[in-house]
């Protein structure tokens, strides 16, 4: 059985400034640690639920964070950027039984995280089917395009509630919550002790009913804080610049729909 990981940093326990995700500064180190103990913990949970092979996706920044030293002999690590329109979930195909993301965030304007973006800094918000996007919702869908079940998420309480609404049976772990430019946190320990249940617990459930369905069409809407990136991407084929500072682009096949996020970001 293969399973694969996709693991940001926002959404591990603990962070709460964006110093702190950043590979540049001294304190980010012990949360890189603390990154990969959660990814870890995920992998041995994987296991311990039977499966054989696992990937892991580095896909935070500059997808250089986690210490693969530290992972389970039968995790493939997934560093650095191809960039590929799968983006967060590069190495992702159908082969694979089911899909965890650990370190998730809330969406860019939601009021759950200090921390809370989608994909780049410089949108306000993205919607897909006029819903607003998390990361977490982007690459369900990618997960979805390829038919594999999105299984499990950890991350802040806001995203855990989008994924228990999006998907009503996926298990997920809450290290955090968002109040303000604050948050409050869970023990390190108690983080991946957490998620090392809550993952083999999924794996060991109905992963069939985490399939999230895919829609057969796809309106995507990205408003931008500057509008020269709205101007730029408004040449992207297909797309269209409708405001100053807002670009919609439409498909029905989700592939077009991810590339067109690749290029925008």
């Amino acid at each position: 059985m293969k399973i694969f990981i996709s693991a940001d940093i926002e959404g591990i326990t603990g962070v709460t400034h964006w110093d702190e995700t950043n590979l540049e500064k001294d304190e980010s180190d012990f949360f890189r640690e603390q990154m990969t103990a959660e990814v870890a913990a995920a992998c041995e949970g994987a296991l311990q639920a039977g499966a054989t092979e696992i990937c892991v996706k580095d896909a935070h920044w500059t997808g250089r964070n986690i210490n693969a030293a530290k992972l389970p002999h039968e995790v493939r690590l997934v560093r650095g950027w191809g960039p590929h329109p799968l983006m967060m979930v590069q190495g992702l195909d159908a082969s694979f039984q089911g899909v965890a993301f650990i370190g998730y965030h809330s969406r860019a304007g939601a009021g759950t995280s200090p921390l809370a973006h989608t994909m780049a800094g410089k949108f306000v918000h993205i919607k897909i089917n006029d819903r607003y996007a998390s990361e977490f919702l982007i690459h369900c869908y990618a997960a979805a395009f390829l038919k594999v079940p999105s299984l499990f998420v950890s991350g802040d309480k806001g995203i855990c509630d989008e994924a228990i609404q999006l998907i009503p049976g996926i298990e997920t772990v809450a290290v955090k919550e968002g109040i303000g430019d604050s948050t409050i946190n869970i023990h390190s320990d108690l983080a991946t002790s957490r998620i090392r249940s809550g993952i083999e617990k999924a794996i060991r459930g109905d992963m069939t009913s985490c399939l999230l369905p895919l829609p057969e069409h796809f309106k995507v809407e990205i408003v931008f804080k500057e509008h020269v990136n709205a101007y730029q991407i408004g040449f992207y084929p297909g797309a269209k610049q409708i405001d100053p500072i807002t670009v919609q682009f439409e498909s029905q096949d989700y592939f077009e729909v991810l590339r067109f996020f690749l290029f925008s970001h």
